[in-house]
């Protein structure tokens, strides 16, 4: 069987891969039909959480990867497209003309009713509480 590659006349035209020992690197290529990528990432203190064997939940500042790169490319029908994104503590950010954008939503939230009446007041009970009658006190001991 005979596979058809399509895309044998693409070659690299240009890499590199740097590791380094504080845990960082970067890398890219590009190839003869104008395709590129590029990636980058270090290591940072961020905040994170971490659970004990009792399932509760501690804040700390932990090690973790950022991480930041872009591509290029050119579709068979000759759009140009480019793509760079950032992934971070607050999440992975990617950016570019082709991706799909959230609509806009351009109406008024509706806005719960305001009931506009007095509400009861409890009754007040006047009365006086009953007091306990004294009893006879006579004073004993040494000095009276």
């Amino acid at each position: 069987m005979k596979l058809d590659n399509k895309y044998a006349d693409i070659t690299i035209t240009s890499q590199s891969d740097e590791r380094n020992l504080d845990g960082s690197s970067q890398w890219s290529y590009a190839q003869s039909d104008y395709t590129t990528r590029e990636e980058s990432q270090v290591q940072k203190k961020m905040q994170g959480v971490k659970y004990d064997s009792y399932g509760k939940a501690t804040y700390e500042d932990v090690m973790g990867n950022t991480n930041k790169g872009s591509s290029y490319w050119v579709s068979p029908e000759g759009e140009k497209f480019t793509l760079t994104w950032a992934a971070d503590e607050e999440g992975f950010k990617p950016k570019g003309d082709h991706l799909p954008v959230a609509p806009v939503h351009v109406y008024e939230l509706p806005v719960a009713p305001v009931h506009e009446y007095v509400l009861p007041v409890a009754p007040v009970h006047e009365y006086e509480l009953p007091v306990a009658p004294a009893l006879p006190y006579k004073r004993t001991g040494a000095g009276y």
